[in-house]
């Protein structure tokens, strides 16, 4: 005996509790959740209708497909509300989670795929700390040593420019 799926209210929640989420993220997920539901449910219609003898086919997927985008909205709407779904919060996690690792840049890319963006705050904050960022970045993949060879030293900046460092950094760390 199988158990019951969750609600999509119950999967957010556990998405959620997990970590933080964007609300495009978010809603990507539960439509993927939701037309897995849809498609199980309407095998387990198509079975049954076969085993009646029934020949009846149902085009209405796109009306259902349209019909669950605009519950997901629905709910996701209710999420923010009740605190759990929070862009802001989500923001200082990506911050917190990729500032060690990456540059302003590359920060700023990942949120605008997410369609959120840095305020002016944050923004000052992570290029005050990008020289220091990209040392300890640099430290931790090359070492102490400064690279002699142009060719090293061309493969360390094309490094820490993919990284999402500033090319203006990169000269000032290399070059120190």
């Amino acid at each position: 005996m199988s158990r019951a799926p969750l609600s999509l209210k119950a999967r957010a929640i556990g998405l959620l509790a997990q970590r933080e989420h964007s609300r495009t993220e978010l809603k990507r997920k539960l439509l993927r959740i939701q037309q897995q539901q849809s498609q199980r449910a309407l095998q387990a219609v198509k079975a049954a209708a076969a085993e009646a003898g029934a020949t009846e086919e149902d085009d209405d997927a796109a009306i259902a497909a349209e019909a669950g985008e605009v519950a997901i909205d629905t709910l996701l709407d209710a999420l923010a509300a009740d605190g759990y779904l929070d862009e802001s919060r989500f923001v200082e996690s990506r911050l917190h989670v990729r500032a060690g690792r990456f540059g302003t840049q590359r920060i700023q890319q990942e949120l605008a795929q997410h369609g959120l963006r840095l305020d002016a705050e944050q923004q000052a904050m992570l290029r005050a700390s990008e020289l220091e960022r990209a040392r300890e970045v640099w430290h931790k993949r090359f070492g102490e040593e400064p690279a002699r060879e142009s060719t090293e030293q061309a493969r360390q900046t094309r490094f820490l420019l993919a990284r999402g460092f500033a090319p203006d950094v990169v000269r000032r760390l290399l070059r120190a």
